[in-house]
């Protein structure tokens, strides 16, 4: 069920609502404190923490996108991967929890002549439309855990179209070794047998590990273990 926000309410309290809907109301002060507090102070700085330019896996996919279409970007923050899909012809919808990054993001579509639809709403407890999207992205939205991720990707694949496109890019647990970004914790990075798991029915599937240096804003330097997949749903 979709957690229905008040008319009017403020970024904090619509916040509050949407982490209630998802852990209950018992949790969701501590949840509201932890994680709204920790993405809003990142966010707040004038600085893009992840930089202007998309990222390069999903730059690399121009190719595979279509002419024309629906895209959504799932925990878009400062919106540079989806005003780059709105540069590519795509109507976009950028899905993100923190009012402070789609305040910049706001900002950086008003720059670059875009128009991008923007919804403030956990990725998680988000009601993902059956079949309306003909291009679903997510890059680095490696803060959920397993049972979240399950979620995540449960709505993400109910959301595209048969035969649209996803691309999707994360760290590997050899991340870890090098620190240059992404989460602490081991259970929240990606693996190929991961998702292949998930994923192994979509077709064209493609998944690529690799080690390279990644320079996008100050929360993304040097050396990184990164996968990064694309395919088509059946």
């Amino acid at each position: 069920m979709k957690a229905k926000l008040e008319p009017d309410c403020s970024p904090e309290r619509a916040f509050e609502i949407l982490i209630t809907h998802r852990f209950g109301r018992m949790s969701a002060r501590e949840q509201s404190l932890s994680e709204y507090a920790r993405w809003e102070a990142r966010f707040a700085p004038p600085e893009y923490a992840f930089g202007k330019e998309p990222n390069y896996f999903l730059k690399s996919c121009k190719t595979l996108l279509p002419q024309s279409g629906r895209a959504l970007a799932i925990a878009d923050g400062e919106g540079r991967n989806g005003i780059w899909l709105a540069q590519q012809g795509l109507d976009v919808l950028s899905l993100d929890f923190s009012p402070a990054a789609q305040r910049k993001a706001r900002a950086l579509a008003t720059k670059r002549q875009v128009e991008i639809e923007f919804v403030q709403a956990d990725v998680h407890a988000w009601d993902y439309p059956e079949s309306a999207f003909d291009v679903v992205v997510e890059i680095f939205a490696q803060f959920s855990s397993p049972y979240e991720r399950a979620e995540k990707w449960a709505g993400m694949r109910r959301t595209l179209k048969s035969g649209g496109l996803l691309i999707v890019q994360g760290y590997t647990p050899k991340q870890l070794e090098y620190g240059t970004g992404g989460p602490k914790q081991p259970e929240n990075l990606y693996t190929r047998a991961m998702l292949e798991r998930e994923f192994g029915g979509f077709g064209d599937l493609q998944i690529v590990e690799e080690e390279r240096e990644i320079h996008e804003g100050t929360s993304h330097a040097g050396l990184s273990a990164v996968i990064g997949l694309t395919g088509r749903k059946p």
